[in-house]
């Protein structure tokens, strides 16, 4: 009602929505882009088949609607229905894109031959990552459902329980980080070692046939683009844990904490890094692991698998 009372936006001991005006611009500049970045990533979906990675199309999509909420929050900043939808959803996005990652190193794996590098089997690794992801999604998710109640108990509880689902984020986010650095670290070193026996002995290497005499392992991951990947994969790893840490520490705050209190930091710490992410894997879509994977188990010969993996890159050059 127009005669309600609202507290003050800088009172401590009283609970907002929000401790400023929410920007109309800026919520507008970030609805368009993630718009374009998603309508790309589902044209790749659906023209490469790479099924795995519609949780990602997903975040985007829940990134759109959360920023129409911030949108809908500048014309009212009381009304709770597009206060508790932009919260809500821009929260949850993350997750989704942390479980498309999470397929990518599985997509890796299976390219490279590299299962007995990993830490856990290939067959178990996303199932193990996704689980402990579901279970940060569903926690926060009922976070933000008890906050949609709107009592001031209801949104004290609800921020504590989203903590909770952070903190599940960031413990299975950061053994995962620890699980692809060591595959990566023991199959570049395996890399070395099959390098400086096939130069020991010249009748391994590629010769006008092919070639001959080299373990398929070896050769694959010599001779495929899985460190781009990989490379990409950790630049996402790295953006979605430092927003990860900056949503716990905000929680951690409160409502009157520095950090609510000045939405530039939501903008540099959270919508910009997700940006990012989803445009990093524009540009280095799994879909080339994937590709080069079914051609391999199809048993196209790698001369073939380098014209596909030149195609991908433009040069061939790593």
């Amino acid at each position: 009602m127009a005669d309600e009372y609202h507290p003050s936006l800088d009172n401590p001991n009283a609970w907002v929505p929000y401790r400023y005006h929410p920007s109309k611009t800026a919520a507008i500049i970030f609805v368009v882009a993630f718009s374009l970045t998603t309508v790309l990533h589902v044209l790749q979906v659906f023209r490469r088949k790479t099924w795995y990675f519609i949780p990602l199309v997903v975040g985007g999509i829940f990134e759109i609607v959360g920023f129409i909420g911030r949108i809908l929050s500048a014309n009212n900043i009381w009304a709770l229905g597009p206060f508790i939808m932009q919260s809500l959803l821009l929260l949850l996005a993350p997750a989704l894109f942390a479980a498309s990652v999470y397929i990518i190193l599985g997509r890796i794996i299976l390219l490279t031959n590299g299962e007995k590098y990993s830490l856990i089997r290939q067959k178990w690794l996303t199932k193990v990552f996704v689980t402990g992801d579901v279970m940060s999604f569903l926690t926060q998710c009922g976070g933000g459902g008890i906050q949609a109640v709107g009592s001031l108990g209801l949104m004290h509880a609800g921020e504590k329980i989203i903590i909770v689902g952070l903190f599940l984020q960031l413990t299975f986010f950061g053994f995962f980080i620890l699980v692809a650095g060591i595959f990566h670290h023991r199959l570049s070193r395996a890399n070395s070692a099959s390098s400086s026996n096939t130069s020991r002995h010249p009748m391994n290497r590629r010769g006008s046939t092919g070639y001959h005499d080299v373990d398929a392992s070896d050769s694959n991951a010599h001779d495929l683009p899985w460190r781009r990947h990989m490379y990409a994969l950790y630049t996402a790893s790295a953006l979605i844990m430092i927003r990860s840490v900056f949503r716990v520490i905000e929680y951690l705050q409160g409502n009157n904490g520095y950090l609510l209190r000045r939405e530039v930091f939501l903008y540099v710490f959270d919508a910009l890094l997700m940006l990012v992410v989803m445009v990093l894997f524009n540009w280095i879509h799994p879909a080339e692991v994937t590709d080069l994977y079914q051609k391999q188990i199809s048993g196209q010969p790698l001369c073939d698998l380098e014209e596909t993996r030149q195609r991908y890159l433009g040069t061939g050059e790593e």
